[in-house]
Order: C-alpha cells, then structure tokens, then sequence
C-alpha cells in the first residue's frame, strides 16, 4: 500500500463517521483479534490503541484516527482479504502502524492497563500475544 491509500483511510472523520466507526469496532474488534492475534506483531499496542480510541477523554482528532484505523482493522473486505494466510493482516498492520506513529504518544498508561487487564480477561488472546 502507498502513502496515499494509506492516509486516506486514516482520514479521521466527521462525528457521525466516528459514531458509525465506533459502533462497528464496538462489534468486531475482539472477534477479529483473535483470528489475528498471531499474525500482528503489536497486539498489546493494538488492544491499547482500541481502549484509547473509545476513551472519551483522548482528543477528537486522535480518536478519529484511530477509529478509522481500526475500522480498517475489522471490516470483513479490505486491500488484502484477512483469509490469506500470513499475508491476509499485513495491509491492516500497515494501517495501524501508520496510525500509531501518527498519534504517537497519545496511547497513555491508563490504556496499556486496560490492555493488560484484557488480556488477563482473555487468555486465548494473551498466548497468541506472548506466542504460546
């Protein structure tokens, strides 16, 4: 993917494409990690990256971005169809790595932690991230 594909769908949105984004991740984030927990390297960032998106206290702009990167994360058609195996995430990584380094240090503690607890919650998703 090139930059401008790429930073066409990290467009943040008006509210109602946030609301809509939202909704969707809502839905199909957890669903979807897990298929893909072994395939993306930075599942604990992405996880944290989700609990930001959704935290009302992170700024419009950011949130936006991140909902946008994230609804590419989840929708079931996309670039590279996520049924290919090994190389059916590696266009949504890009996203979310784009993604990430746009906001960078926006992802506070408060969102690892939450991440982390997740996690904990869910333990089929904490072996794919620690690789068991």
């Amino acid at each position: 993917m090139d930059d401008v594909k790429i930073g066409e769908i990290l467009l943040p949105g008006d509210e109602d494409t946030q609301g809509h984004r939202e909704r969707q991740i809502r839905a199909r984030f957890w669903p979807t990690l897990k298929r893909a927990v072994r395939q993306v390297p930075f599942s604990r960032d992405l996880i944290a990256a989700y609990y930001c998106a959704i935290d009302r206290r992170t700024p419009t702009r950011v949130r936006g971005v991140l909902l946008a990167a994230l609804a590419y994360f989840v929708m079931p058609i996309d670039f590279l169809p996520d049924m290919f195996v090994l190389v059916g995430f590696t266009d949504d990584v890009a996203v979310l790595a784009a993604a990430f380094r746009m906001i960078q240090g926006h992802i506070a503690d408060r969102h690892y932690e939450a991440a982390d607890l997740a996690l904990a919650d869910n333990p089929d998703i904490a072996d794919g991230v620690r690789g068991k």
